[in-house]
């Protein structure tokens, strides 16, 4: 049992760095035989402390990774030799930012926001990691609704999805697709 504030900021630091995949608050809590609500507090102290390092904790849907600061992604993709900017294609940037802002979503909404076909571009998005099945929907035929990855926070350099720029409010457009456009107001 943890009793000391920094002590357990120190422990999830270490969790975090070990952890293979992103972990959840309770699971983290569990293992440090203290309260969700402790861990989640170290967790923000530990975000502030890492803010100016080169590192720092991404948070999606209550799961946690430690990562690389993204200003540090050009010294890291020579380092590693490796080309880490993936090139994406328009349709590819417009179906991703639809996912982000919409999420969870269908390819039948994707495909009537954009007003074609999505699947090869969904499909495309899914082998790269920016995108994953996050359920299914509940109705006749159980379409997937798709949702975001902490890839594809990696790949624009933000710790969640509340960093994401807000758009502002959009009309629908004439004749249809009536409350589609993602308003300011949407969560991320």
């Amino acid at each position: 049992m943890v009793s000391e504030a920094n002590g357990i900021e120190r422990l999830v630091e270490a969790l975090l760095f070990v952890a293979e995949e992103p972990a959840a608050l309770e699971d983290l809590a569990r293992a440090l035989q203290v309260h969700v609500g402790e861990v989640e507090e170290a967790v923000g102290r530990l975000a502030e402390a890492l803010s100016s390092r080169g590192l720092r904790v991404a948070r999606s849907d209550g799961r946690l990774q430690m990562v690389a600061a993204p200003e540090a992604s050009a010294a890291i993709e020579r380092f590693l030799g490796m080309d880490l900017s993936v090139k994406l294609s328009a349709a590819a940037l417009e179906t991703l930012s639809i996912v982000a802002y919409r999420q969870p979503v269908t390819r039948a909404t994707v495909d009537a926001i954009r007003g074609v076909n999505s699947d090869a571009v969904l499909r495309s998005l899914s082998a790269k990691g920016l995108i994953a099945p996050v359920g299914r929907l509940e109705q006749v035929g159980r379409p997937v609704l798709w949702g975001t990855t902490f890839e594809f926070l990696h790949y624009f350099g933000v710790c969640s999805l509340g960093e994401l720029p807000t758009l502002p409010d959009l009309e629908a457009p004439p004749g249809g697709l009536e409350g589609s456009a993602p308003s300011a107001t949407s969560s991320a």
